[in-house]
């Protein structure tokens, strides 16, 4: 079976139509309809695409008789909404099922081992709202998490960060890092709290700073008021929301 004909039975095999296919490998649909009638044939980049897609050789993909293809299972799932937003497909789900097929999902929804969309979910996304191994987003949550905004995860990088490791500038976590922190170690360019706190206001067990609130054997040697008059002092123009969050720790 030659290059044209093999690549119809594939494509179609696949549900795919002309447009979705060219859409996968970033050729308009026309250069789909030339291959497979024969009037132009892909370069090798593309051959590697076409391979990966479908998960055949290039040499079974060619027509190459003298090649037998050793495994011919499909070992990755993928599905492509017809329904589109702009150039994006409004679901598009492609994950591979080992370490040697990892795919790209790219839509509005997207997952697969590599996830971009508005909403995004996979070992590695990147979105407005991005779930994953690694997420990179607006709204960011996963092992490693980073945000314009929130950012929850065990290591979490945004404006607001909470997770084991967290940096932001409002963070919470085992160890917190910013410039309002809370957390088991907490350490702040303005208002600190925790186990162990170092900030301009620190509070909590073992505070460090100019200003220091105690906590000592679970007993607050600090009233709510005391905390809100020194901020306010310190930082006349932080938000009330702040003012708070700590006078209330």
């Amino acid at each position: 079976m030659n290059f044209s004909d093999k690549l119809i039975q594939l494509r179609k095999q696949e549900g795919l139509s002309q447009e979705e296919l060219g859409y996968k490998v970033n050729v308009a649909r026309q250069t789909i309809s030339k291959w497979e009638t024969g009037e132009t044939t892909p370069e090798l980049g593309k051959l590697k695409e076409l391979s990966k897609l479908f998960n055949v050789s290039v040499d079974d993909l060619i027509g190459n008789d003298n090649y037998v293809s050793i495994n011919n299972k499909k070992q990755y799932y993928e599905y492509i909404s017809k329904t589109k937003i702009g150039n994006l497909p409004l679901v598009h789900i492609n994950i591979g099922y080992n370490l040697r097929n990892l795919r790209k999902a790219k839509g509005v929804f997207a997952l697969g081992n590599y996830a971009k969309g508005i909403f995004a979910l996979g070992g590695i996304s990147l979105g407005i709202f991005a779930l994953g191994g690694i997420s990179l987003g607006l709204f960011a949550t996963g092992g490693l998490a980073l945000a314009l905004l929130l950012a929850i995860g065990g290591i979490s990088i945004g404006t607001i960060a909470i997770g084991g490791v967290a940096l932001g500038i409002f963070a919470i976590g085992g160890v917190a890092v910013g410039i309002y922190s809370i957390g088991g170690i907490a350490v702040a360019r303005d208002i600190a709290a925790g186990g162990i706190s170092g900030g301009h206001i620190a509070l909590g067990y073992n505070p460090n700073g100019p200003i220091k609130f105690m906590i000592e054997d679970g007993k607050h040697l600090y009233t709510s008021q005391e905390v809100r008059t020194a901020i306010l002092k310190e930082f006349p123009n932080v938000w009330n929301i702040i003012v708070s969050i700590f006078s209330n720790v």
